[in-house]
């Protein structure tokens, strides 16, 4: 196999395809292996370009053949579709995955470290306990309404929850008390466990020098400046700031066409957790601008006082990607 330029990988659990070919594109073999003779038979190949779709387990592929002297390209799966002719399978992938890979103009995905990776752990496992402890929130004030108790929503409101199960102000069947008990115990382990996390993320964010220049822009905090440096490319991947706003998916699409530009909706591409952090940052902002007054003549003030809500709130945190892809970019010498 020594004319073995490229080869695709349809990435699976136990078994793997594999599609091999020349920088032409034509074809030289086209194999499945188990999981347990994949390596073996890549550590075999002469050095030469690996490509596959950037989905689990990618990255952790990339490393190990990148040890074993080859050149890794991860691709986003969005990017391959179009390669994919008729009908699908894992053959079929592996194929469109060497044809998309040689484009000269195809964007690829950079490889994380373990290091990377293991620092994106914290905001993961914070999404999923944020997202058990909205749903027991929601659990309690469905059952209590059931009997009569009803609270505003929002996480202010939910020691009236807890106080109406714990002191007995309200009445409840004998039987729902202890079991309305589970979920708020739950609650509060729920509530330590993230504020463990919060702290562990803050701690990261006093000792990243990134990190701590990302907390001085406004909106931005410890977790949001420590989630830029784990979840996002390095800075060397975006020319400017406006890149990675547009790779987090904070601008419109376009629908341009004969000279006429169409601008529709925001795009949602990119990292969804970044993107999300970012304008819940900037509906901060927002929230204390419209309580205190915004500064007379700034690009704020102007804005409240002719856009609605959530278009300014989408708008700020577009600017503050913009100004944190900047930030991230100044190179040690200038700090």
């Amino acid at each position: 196999m020594e004319n073995v330029d490229l080869v695709g990988i349809d990435l699976a659990k136990n078994v793997f395809q594999l599609h091999g070919c020349s920088s032409t594109g034509e074809v030289i073999f086209r194999k499945q292996l188990r999981r347990n003779k994949l390596l073996p038979f890549i550590s075999e190949l002469p050095p030469c370009t690996i490509a596959m779709e950037a989905c689990s387990g990618s990255h952790y592929w990339g490393r190990e053949f990148e040890s074993l002297g080859h050149m890794v390209r991860l691709i986003p799966p969005k990017y391959v579709k179009p390669f994919v002719k008729r009908s699908k399978s894992d053959a079929i992938d592996a194929e469109a995955i060497c044809e998309a890979a040689l484009r000269p103009t195809m964007r690829f995905v950079q490889i994380r470290s373990e290091d990377n990776q293991a620092a994106a752990l914290a905001f993961r496992a914070r999404d999923l306990l944020v997202r058990q402890r909205t749903q027991i929130i929601n659990s309690l004030r469905g059952h209590l309404s059931e009997f009569g108790f009803v609270v505003a929503k929002g996480p202010t409101h939910v020691s009236k929850l807890v106080s109406a199960i714990e002191d007995g102000s309200v009445e409840l069947p004998e039987i729902s008390r202890p079991l309305l008990s589970i979920l708020v115990d739950t609650l509060e382990a729920l509530n330590a466990r993230i504020r463990q996390l919060e702290t562990q993320i803050a701690q990261r964010a006093k000792e990243d020098e990134t990190s701590r220049r990302l907390t001085t822009i406004p909106g931005i905090g410890p977790i949001i400046a420590t989630a830029i440096a784990a979840l996002a490319p390095p800075a060397s991947t975006f020319k400017r700031g406006r890149d990675f706003a547009a790779w987090l998916g904070l601008t419109p699409l376009q629908h341009s066409t004969g000279g006429k530009q169409r601008l529709g909706r925001t795009s949602k591409m990119g990292n969804r957790t970044l993107r999300r952090l970012l304008i819940i940052g900037a509906s901060a902002v927002v929230r204390w601008a419209e309580r205190k007054g915004a500064i007379p003549g700034s690009w704020l003030a102007r804005m409240l006082e002719r856009k609605p809500p959530m278009l300014i709130r989408v708008a700020l945190a577009n600017k503050m990607a913009r100004i944190a892809g900047s930030v991230a970019k100044i190179p040690p010498s200038r700090r």
